[in-house]
């Protein structure tokens, strides 16, 4: 795989389209990574806690390597 945790990066197709973030976190088996703040999408949680209310929780998905590249 072409990159690894820690490198920046840009997105070359999608919604986020030309936007740079920090690779979070990388499957090299699955040819995937994980992009700060890119790639998000809305989760709801049950509440774990009586008396607690579930949420809405932000959560970055995978996106497949070959859909970014390194910045220079």
């Amino acid at each position: 795989m072409h990159v690894k945790k820690g490198d920046t990066v840009v997105i070359l197709s999608g919604d986020e389209k030309g936007k740079k973030g920090k690779v979070f976190q990388a499957f090299p088996a699955e040819g995937k990574i994980i992009v700060e703040g890119m790639n998000t999408v809305k989760k709801h949680q049950k509440s774990r806690k009586e008396g607690q209310k579930g949420q809405m929780v932000e959560v970055a998905m995978p996106m497949h390597a070959s859909k970014v590249k390194k910045a220079e």
